[in-house]
């Protein structure tokens, strides 16, 4: 169902892919984890700000939607794809930025291996804190 994609993740920035990634097609998903209450306000404010409504929102707790990888890696960190490039932790979330237009310089900024580096290591430390904070927003 889908076709092969370059992965491009936070962890093993490739360069190249991050500041060339101008795509023919518009297309751009985001699957996300719709159990988290973190994930959910955090998806509910970038369909806020997707006016143009560019983004596809696929919520992964729905069995009946497809997942380019295996269901729980997409659960365990942030993903995205545009064309045929998937993104992987803060590389999605800085591709995401990209096609919102409020959000767009600071995913220009991210094209920067040293700030998309940064980026990744908070992500991380995010992650192992992630389970207490969904305990105290549930």
């Amino acid at each position: 169902m889908f076709p092969k994609c370059q992965v491009v993740t936070g962890r093993e920035v490739l360069q190249d892919v991050i500041m060339n990634d101008r795509h023919d097609d518009d297309t751009f998903t985001v699957w996300y984890d719709g159990g988290c209450p973190l994930c959910l306000r955090e998806i509910a404010l970038m369909r806020r700000w997707d006016r143009a409504k560019r983004i596809h929102f696929v919520d992964l707790t729905d069995p009946a939607q497809a997942c380019p990888l295996d269901r729980q890696l997409l659960l365990d960190r942030f993903h995205a794809q545009q064309g045929s490039v998937l993104y992987d932790g803060a590389a999605a979330f800085a591709a995401m930025w990209r096609v919102i237009p409020a959000l767009r310089p600071l995913g220009e900024l991210a094209r920067l291996k040293p700030v998309l580096w940064v980026l990744e290591a908070g992500y991380r430390r995010f992650l192992r804190v992630r389970p207490i904070l969904q305990r105290w927003l549930r």
